[in-house]
């Protein structure tokens, strides 16, 4: 089987930012989830370039996708191109 992208979605809204409360995907800060069987890949940003916890969040990525069912993998990759504007949130 392979994992389907609710399902990602679903736990990485279990993901939150600490300083404004809300999860990683109202926000708008995951910009692709690529799945190809039990691989995922995850392309994301963060509010700002010099968010001090850039490791953090890249890792509760991490690990609230690998929690999903026949997951075997997951790269998470930061970008800032486009930069994060509140203008993304709800985007996905």
């Amino acid at each position: 089987m392979t994992a389907r992208r609710e399902q990602v979605i679903d736990a990485l809204r279990e993901v939150f930012d600490p300083e404004l409360g809300l999860s990683i995907v109202d926000l708008g800060l995951i910009y692709d989830v690529r799945i190809d069987g039990g691989h995922v890949g995850i392309t994301m940003t963060l509010t700002s370039a010099g968010c001090p916890l850039h490791e953090a969040m890249t890792e509760w990525v991490r690990h609230a996708v690998e929690q999903v069912p026949d997951v075997r993998q997951v790269a998470v990759t930061l970008t800032f191109d486009p930069p994060w504007t509140p203008e993304r949130m709800d985007a996905l």
